[in-house]
């Protein structure tokens, strides 16, 4: 009979034979790997475990950097995001930026059942998550996308037909926020430190196709074509 590995212990175990994998088809990986990385594309995605980026993308360690987060938001005030995107673009020199939702979203779903509630106000702070305090770090955190929700006037519309109508909007919306930043306005009009052209992009992960969708919003640098 095999014991039952608990989760953690798993984890190392998996880890521990990948690396010998690794190391017996390319021997000279984890010596490159630890010279530095470059990678093409900054990834602003949901901290949902169903979505990770380099797995959906079959993407090689070193190729993705990451920044997730509930419901995959770029707050204009949120030092975390901000300060990894500065990076990722001015001194890691990545050509790509997307902002990456996903279908069955927990987050945007508790932010439509909040904008669907009767009693919802807009007037001040929002209770998304009733269990918790308004002043508590979820509630301030999905306030934003609550608001969002709310502004599509989905209230009539079931709950299922409305979520996807909400992720989309989000991405579209934080696909805005990222074009406001300063670190994109500066990669605009004054040029990137390393010289690279950055575009930004919104996709949405399609959890049961596993497929990702382009919305279509790509937007680049002032007369900029990007190459397909």
């Amino acid at each position: 009979m095999h014991e039952v590995l608990h989760p953690i212990q798993r984890m190392l175990a998996a880890n521990a034979q990948w690396a010998d994998d690794v190391s017996e088809t390319e021997p000279r990986f984890f010596e490159e790997s630890a010279k530095g990385q470059s990678p093409h594309t900054f990834w602003i995605g949901c901290a949902d475990a169903r979505v990770p980026d380099s797995v959906i993308t079959a993407a090689r360690p070193g190729e993705i950097f990451v920044h997730r987060n509930i419901a995959n938001q770029l707050r204009l005030d949120d030092h975390n995001v901000l300060s990894a995107l500065r990076y990722a673009v001015d001194y890691l020199g990545v050509q790509h930026v997307i902002i990456v939702g996903h279908t069955e979203c927990g987050g945007a779903a508790a932010c439509l059942g909040a904008a669907q509630s009767p009693s919802l106000s807009l007037d001040g702070p929002i209770t998304t998550i009733s269990s918790l305090p308004v002043e508590s770090a979820l509630n301030r955190w999905l306030e934003p996308l609550t608001r969002i929700a709310a502004s599509l006037q989905v209230s009539s519309i079931p709950h299922a037909e409305a979520l996807p109508l909400v992720v989309e909007e989000n991405v579209r919306i934080q696909v805005e926020n990222l074009a406001n930043t300063q670190t994109i306005t500066d990669a605009w009009t004054k040029g990137t430190r390393k010289g690279q052209a950055v575009w930004i992009h919104g996709w949405v992960y399609e959890l049961k196709t596993g497929r990702l969708r382009d919305l279509n919003i790509s937007r680049g640098p002032p007369g900029a074509k990007l190459s397909k």
